[in-house]
């Protein structure tokens, strides 16, 4: 087994580190962006220097290998030569230097986990290493055994068995046409947001998420069942049953076969934004949020994906579009609110990512008729940008067309609004999108709400996004004010002007209460939402009444 380095990664003068202000970024050469490495993967070029030849490579001749311009690493048992690579890295030659000539699997993990390694670097495969390395758990052991309610449990490491939620179990009855799996969380804050169900074929999939962890079931069921199934929670003791309809009306002897990961509970430790951990790509999102792009990496537990189908697709400004995606009837999945997820769709023969918060199909219940059922449909306002590389992509599908939609991810409790009476929202552009769903919510299930204030920044007027169901909205609740503020206006423009500051602050965020509880919640460009964290530390607010959306 290779050693892996014990240095801080990044590095601490690493150009993947950026200071609170943030640094220039260091632009990469011309002609070596992400389209750029794609093209020239693809010209046939030998980028192993070995010929096509895939060789065995010990630990003796991957140290020897340890320069700039030779440059292996190994990533999970596989040796590649990244010295081609090296000018194409959004993170800097540094970062690919750390590994140099060594296992490079837990620096890799730590900062690019997400990322679809055997794509990006496919043509530069050396091989296999000669010392087969460490796998986790054996699970042919488990398939040999019979599914007849529960299995033993997993293992679960040290410090998630003295820090984590207590481990929950399941078990399964049936009828004569029915099949019901019953998840016992022993939680009393589930929901039906906390579940997300896919069968495909004889695969079942359930995705329970308690706390900060993740617990799995994944099964090869012994019979078919039918497409569509329900899901019930009990939350006054956190059970929840998942009820399958059987193709045939026979007894089962036994639920089916563990698949991988299989009655696991899981830390879901990067779930707070972990694609924002690489400043190379915040200081991207700086100049050009388009470039916040990622290649997926299938490996990665808990980025399921499932295909969705485009129902319909809507203008809401000159450059934002409403798309609706239908999920499978084989699944069940309802994004939490202030979560996101990801889309992802084949460019140019590589996997292609970007996160997005869903929305409501309207801010307003009767602006649409019909309303869509929210447990089959999801929504997103994307802004397309014409120069880009994955939304004209994105804007180009017909419907009927599919997107791939990955499970959610992100860090804000809903619990935040226990007793809320006073909640500002800051958003500026399509950081507006988190904002769609805590408008609905807030106005509609928290009893101790006293007032909602939106302050929403824009450059124009024709950039504002849902501005008439917003004005409306205010105008039907009158707990709700709506601030536009414009960047560049035309000279007829009597509203505020600017950009966030200390004094558009100030003003806005007058509490009726000396000691009301207060939430300030802020997403935008990744400058907007840093600044004005920093503004809101400077009036005083805690960080307990101040969440910020970076997706």
């Amino acid at each position: 087994m290779l050693n892996v380095p014990s240095q801080s990664f990044p590095a601490p003068r690493s150009q993947q580190r950026v200071a609170s202000g943030g640094r220039s970024k260091v632009p990469l050469k011309q002609g070596r962006s992400l389209m750029d490495w794609i093209r020239l993967t693809k010209s046939g070029k030998d980028l192993t220097g070995l010929k096509g030849r895939l060789i065995e490579v010990t630990e003796e001749e991957l140290k020897k290998h340890n320069k700039k311009d030779d440059c292996w690493i190994c990533i999970r048992g596989f040796v590649y030569n990244v010295s081609p690579y090296m000018e194409y890295h959004p993170g800097g030659e540094d970062e690919l230097m750390r590994a140099a000539g060594s296992d490079g699997t837990e620096l890799f993990d730590q900062v690019h986990r997400w990322v679809n390694y055997e794509s990006m670097l496919k043509e530069c495969l050396v091989g296999r290493m000669a010392i087969k390395p460490a796998v986790l758990k054996d699970y042919r052991e488990e398939e040999k055994k019979v599914l007849n309610g529960m299995l033993p449990k997993s293992q679960v490491t040290d410090t998630l068995a003295k820090e984590g939620p207590s481990y929950p179990s399941y078990d399964w009855f049936q009828t004569n046409s029915l099949v019901t799996i019953a998840i016992y969380t022993k939680q009393k804050d589930i929901n039906l947001d906390s579940i997300i169900v896919d069968h495909q074929d004889d695969s079942f999939r359930a995705e329970t998420i308690i706390k900060d962890c993740l617990y799995l079931i994944h099964i090869g069921l012994s019979h078919e069942v039918q497409e569509d199934f329900s899901v019930r929670v009990v939350e006054s003791v956190g059970k929840i049953e998942i009820v399958l309809k059987k193709k045939e009306n026979t007894s089962w002897d036994f639920l089916g076969h563990p698949l991988e990961n299989h009655n696991s509970l899981i830390p879901r430790k990067d779930t707070e934004d972990p694609y924002m951990k690489d400043s190379y790509i915040r200081k991207n999102i700086n100049q050009r949020r388009e470039t916040f792009i990622f290649t997926f990496n299938p490996d990665v537990v808990g980025l399921y994906y499932r295909k969705c189908q485009l129902i319909s697709k809507e203008n809401v400004t000159h450059d934002t579009r409403l798309f609706c995606l239908m999920l499978p009837p084989s699944t069940h999945l309802q994004v939490p609110i202030g979560q996101h997820v990801y889309l992802k769709l084949p460019i140019t023969g590589t996997e292609i990512v970007k996160p997005y918060t869903p929305v409501s199909g309207s801010l307003l219940s009767e602006f649409k008729e019909p309303v869509l059922p929210n447990n089959k449909y999801i929504y997103f306002l994307i802004k397309i940008y014409h120069t880009g590389l994955f939304t004209p992509e994105l804007d180009r599908l017909q419907i009927g067309d599919f997107v791939s939609v990955s499970s959610p991810e992100g860090n804000f409790k809903i619990s935040k609004f226990q007793e809320l009476e006073d909640l500002f929202l800051l958003a500026a552009g399509t950081g507006f999108t988190p904002m769609v769903k805590i408008l609905n919510y807030a106005l509609t299930d928290i009893p101790s709400l006293r007032k909602v204030k939106l302050m929403f920044f824009n450059k124009t007027e024709d950039d504002i996004i849902w501005r008439s169901q917003l004005e409306k909205l205010a105008f039907k609740d009158k707990r709700l004010d709506v601030e536009f503020v414009l960047s560049a206006p035309i000279s007829e423009w009597n509203g505020k002007q600017g950009h966030i500051s200390p004094a558009l602050l100030s003003e806005f965020l007058k509490i009726n209460l000396d000691k009301s509880k207060v939430l300030v919640c802020i997403c935008g460009p990744v400058p907007f939402t840093e600044q004005g964290v920093r503004l809101l530390q400077d009036l005083n607010f805690s960080k307990n009444e101040i969440h910020s959306f970076t997706a």
